[in-house]
């Protein structure tokens, strides 16, 4: 199987913290496993838009489209705008994806959710906080 392609998902924002966020993360994915080819992509005011991105993975080798929010919680990006325009049935995971010519599987993940990896994360951030007050 040759490459996936990821589309990683943020909301977008005035203040350039959640682009930044966005496209780093993406990096960092980019950097650690040649499996995925990422693109970072935004629902509102940031670009590129995910429909951008979208048109940008049509002309993409991949077999395989992966569509990646970062997002923690479930709401109405989640549930509804986004799968619109991925012309995703209501509560549904998997679809089709038009590259040039051929159709390649279409998947959606979940948002972050209620993960350990999350509260181990906290869990750091509250350490750190402590560090400085000790420094």
């Amino acid at each position: 199987m040759g490459k996936k392609g990821m589309l990683l998902v943020g909301h977008g924002s005035k203040l350039p913290y959640n682009k930044e966020l966005i496209e780093t993360t993406a990096a960092i994915i980019a950097k650690k496993t040649d499996e995925y080819l990422v693109k970072p992509g935004f629902m509102s005011i940031n670009t590129p838009t995910v429909e951008e991105q979208l048109e940008a993975f049509r002309r993409e080798e991949i077999d395989m489209l992966v569509v990646v929010p970062l997002f923690l919680a479930r709401g109405v990006h989640i549930e509804q705008d986004i799968p619109e325009i991925l012309g995703l049935s209501p509560g549904a995971r998997k679809g089709e994806f038009r590259l040039n010519g051929k159709m390649v599987p279409l998947v959606y993940a979940n948002p972050i959710g209620s993960d350990p990896l999350l509260a181990e994360l906290m869990l750091k951030n509250a350490s750190d906080a402590v560090a400085e007050l000790n420094h």
